[in-house]
């Protein structure tokens, strides 16, 4: 038959009609068609498009199958490894399980079970279409989110904005920059005065170890952890492993590699915490001044090469170098630093043909990340990562709100 793509679009009426069905533009479309060699997915539809296309094709009386996906013997392949169904979107109208997730804050992936995890997953997977439709619900209409940043941010911080949006909630913005603790007010006295006006769930991002849990003492309402300094970023981990879920099925029994400057990063942390958790066997990388020997007592392998480190690995999540953490000097130079450690197509190629490349972004193209591997559209999922975030900070917010004392006496009126 004709390549996979060429006959999924004609089948659908077309590029311009499948651009509509997935919400993509059509250029990107078109490539799908095209060779490797010029930016294209030799004929292949990539995965994370496969069930949307089988349910709209199926709006529109038009019959696909996963078989239609891929040529010949690969479907077989492709279908014991597919990933669970989606939680239909309708029942995202329906209110979270408090009994399911019973934390008021969400601080950390550490001492989460996996039951806990499981479901804030689940909920979260059941959020992405109606992210991806821009819809709205009402499930935390009149409830109030304020993020917090003491710390630059444009993917966390917008995301948990977006996300409060579509939950129907209110959302507060503060200017660190401009408030009361550029004129010298402690945490505990902005957290005093923040609780004063009665906010429900506390978005915060900040600089120093545990000052969110600190501040988490200190109010009524919700907190959830958007990232303290090297300590933990669970919101993060938690999109990364939708992420894989969504792509892979699975989390448990995979192998997964986090490359670069682990000793600085609360990614690292939250997902090392996450995927053990779930059963991943977790390999962190990088050199020994970035790779501290204490992540071992995390249940981690630690590999100081690279292309040993990537050997037969499923997913591959590179870490940027924070130099802005660093006091000191911890590689003799980037340049140095990407020949050993950067990833490119010539380490990648010790990894498993399908491997999956995540990265938290901000990307330094040259640094820690070849451009081309960066953007390569089959095996790439790092916009990915970026949409699966408002889809699992809905479920987050959702989950912490469910648990306030006053939603209980609301649910009842």
């Amino acid at each position: 038959m004709l390549d996979p793509a060429t006959h999924v679009i004609g089948k659908c009426g077309g590029p311009d009609a499948v651009a509509e069905m997935v919400g993509i533009h059509v250029s990107n479309v078109h490539r799908w068609t095209y060779p490797r060699a010029r930016g294209g997915t030799d004929g292949r539809i990539p995965a994370r498009h496969h069930a949307r296309l089988i349910a709209e094709a199926a709006r529109r009386g038009i019959t696909l199958v996963p078989e239609d996906f891929f040529h010949g013997t690969e479907a077989a392949a492709a279908l014991s490894s597919a990933p669970r169904k989606r939680e239909p979107a309708s029942q995202m109208t329906q209110p979270a399980d408090p009994t399911r997730f019973r934390h008021r804050h969400l601080l950390g992936i550490e001492g989460l079970s996996s039951d806990e995890i499981a479901y804030l997953l689940d909920r979260a997977n059941g959020f992405v279409d109606m992210s991806r439709s821009r819809r709205k619900a009402d499930l935390l209409s009149g409830l109030s989110v304020m993020n917090l940043f003491f710390e630059d941010s444009t993917r966390t911080r917008t995301s948990f904005e977006l996300a409060a949006l579509r939950l129907g909630a209110d959302v507060i913005n503060m200017s660190v920059a401009t408030s009361s603790i550029q004129k010298g007010e402690s945490l505990i006295d902005t957290a005093l005065t923040l609780n004063a006006m009665h906010p429900d769930v506390l978005v915060v991002r900040h600089p120093h170890s545990g000052a969110v849990e600190l501040l988490s003492q200190k109010v009524t309402c919700s907190v959830i952890n958007a990232g303290d300094g090297s300590h933990e970023h669970p919101t993060q981990a938690l999109l990364d492993a939708l992420t894989i879920r969504r792509r892979k099925g699975r989390i448990g029994g995979l192998i997964v590699a986090i490359c670069g400057d682990v000793a600085h990063s609360r990614v690292a942390r939250s997902n090392i915490h996450l995927l053990t958790t779930m059963g991943a066997r977790v390999r962190v990388v990088g050199p020994p001044t970035l790779v501290p020997r204490s992540m071992a007592r995390m249940g981690v392998e630690i590999f100081h090469d690279m292309r040993q480190g990537l050997k037969d690995c499923d997913i591959v999540m590179m870490l940027r170098l924070q130099l802005e953490r660093m006091h000191g000097t911890y590689v003799p130079s980037l340049r140095e630093n990407f020949h050993f450690y950067g990833l490119d197509y010539d380490k990648l190629a010790n990894a498993k043909p399908d491997a999956l490349i995540m990265h938290p972004g901000p990307i330094n193209r040259g640094v820690e990340i070849d451009t081309a591997v960066a953007d390569d559209v089959e095996r790439s999922v790092i916009t990915e990562q970026v949409e699966m975030g408002v889809a699992v900070r809905m479920a987050c917010l959702e989950a912490v709100t469910a648990n306030l004392p006053w939603m209980d006496a609301r649910s009842r009126a």
